[in-house]
């Protein structure tokens, strides 16, 4: 591939990524700005996609949205693999069991991704944020659990790669520091599982744990339960500790007929 091709297909997907957090639709001239591109070459490569049916222009107002096409793949993608099957069973117990909602994320390759969810709230406060995203692992219970589980050089590569972010998007707990971060991740080793609280977001606590099969270095995924302070507060999340550890267990083992899970064990 030239690197014209290449730079082609990096734009192409700049914008479907783009476009990803605007479900409504956004103007030409706004997301040229937003990723950098100039209009002209904004304009083409969105007329590929709508050529392709990843994207589509609204008629009323002229806005760019995307098609359902690129969730089914997706959702395809995911399906032949299994991890649903597999996992939402398991899932949605312990949803049922702690009463706030239950994640599963898989590690392809140095990202964390949100696959799969059951929501155990029935009345109140609802935490649900977005699906799909890439997990950010500096303060997340998500990342730290997977983070956990590798050499503190291999975490300190990732979390690098990805930086710690903006301190105003997220918890006033964050870790700003690799320090504070090694210092959090020796706790839940020692715990088995990750805790964090109002360091994602304020007022929100989440923890999580490791899927790990043998062989497999690191976590292959990791599962979650997120939820409200006044609620999930750092009591519940011991309590929570036992069932949440053995759904990652249940989860490590069913994963062999995964072709993804087994892929990961594998690297």
């Amino acid at each position: 591939m030239t690197n014209t091709s290449t730079g082609t297909v990096q734009r192409a997907f700049r914008i479907v990524e783009a476009l990803a957090h605007e479900p409504e639709g956004i103007a030409l001239a706004d997301l040229a700005g937003e990723i950098g591109l100039p209009k002209s070459a904004c304009h083409r490569l969105l007329a590929e996609l709508t050529a392709i049916g990843y994207v589509r222009q609204l008629r009323d107002r002229g806005e760019y949205v995307l098609t359902s096409k690129l969730p089914a793949v997706g959702l395809a993608f995911l399906g032949g693999a299994g991890i649903v099957d597999i996992a939402q069973p398991i899932i949605d117990r312990l949803a049922e069991v702690s009463g706030e909602l239950v994640r599963l994320a898989i590690v392809d390759g140095d990202r964390l991704t949100f696959v799969a969810k059951a929501q155990g709230a029935r009345s109140g406060l609802r935490y649900d944020p977005d699906m799909g995203i890439d997990v950010r692992l500096s303060c997340s219970a998500g990342g730290h659990a997977w983070l956990m589980t590798l050499s503190d050089e291999r975490a300190t590569e990732l979390v690098a790669r990805q930086g710690f972010g903006p301190a105003k998007e997220f918890g006033p707990k964050a870790p700003t520091t690799f320090r504070a971060l090694m210092k959090v991740l020796e706790e839940d080793r020692k715990r088995g599982y990750a805790m964090i609280v109002e360091q994602y977001a304020p007022g929100m606590t989440a923890m999580a744990a490791p899927v790990t099969r043998r062989g497999a270095t690191g976590a292959i995924g990791v599962i979650t339960i997120a939820g409200p302070l006044i609620r999930l507060t750092p009591q519940r999340m011991l309590e929570l500790g036992q069932p949440l550890v053995a759904a990652a267990a249940e989860l490590g083992l069913s994963g062999a007929t995964s072709p993804i899970f087994r892929l990961q064990a594998a690297r």
